[in-house]
């Protein structure tokens, strides 16, 4: 570890800082419309305690964003943050094709990031990603503030889009 490096506070996106609830009906039924789903993320109202919880973060830890969203929504995601007040810090995204679960590509970067610094916490409402990351040893804060979205808990694990 670096010294004097302070430690990192990881916070997921969708259903911990952003209520993706209103975007839901994308998703729903066979075909699924990806597009509108992302496209609409730059609507998503702030979910208050995962905000208040990133700014507390804040005063102690480096702030980073892992998010499964594909790169391709860096900017909208980027400005959204900002919109909302939430704190600056590197934004790790999925890349556009990978469409492996959240649960594998989330650990993969939470590995990456605790090679060189301390990892304090990991912020996300996945309960799979949730789960593997304490099995890798991470500690953990389940997002359980958002209002519960199967049709998107459906599509991150068979299609690894988010």
């Amino acid at each position: 570890m670096r010294d004097g490096a302070r430690p990192l506070a990881v916070f997921d996106l969708d259903g911990t800082l952003s209520d993706a609830g209103h975007r839901q009906h994308f998703l729903e039924g066979r075909r699924r419309d990806w597009a509108g789903f992302f496209a609409a993320a730059a609507d998503d109202p702030p979910l208050a305690r995962g905000v208040a919880l990133a700014l507390e973060s804040a005063e102690e830890c480096e702030i980073v964003y892992l998010t499964g969203r594909p790169e391709r929504c860096r900017r909208d995601s980027l400005a959204w943050l900002e919109r909302h007040g939430l704190p600056r810090g590197r934004l790790f995204m999925r890349r556009d094709a990978d469409r492996r679960p959240a649960r594998y590509t989330k650990i993969e970067v939470l590995e990456r990031l605790g090679r060189g610094r301390e990892v304090r916490v990991l912020v996300d409402d996945d309960e799979l990603v949730c789960d593997a990351a304490e099995r890798a040893g991470f500690r953990v804060v389940r997002a359980r503030w958002a209002a519960a979205a199967p049709a998107l808990k459906d599509a991150q694990e068979r299609e690894g889009r988010t």
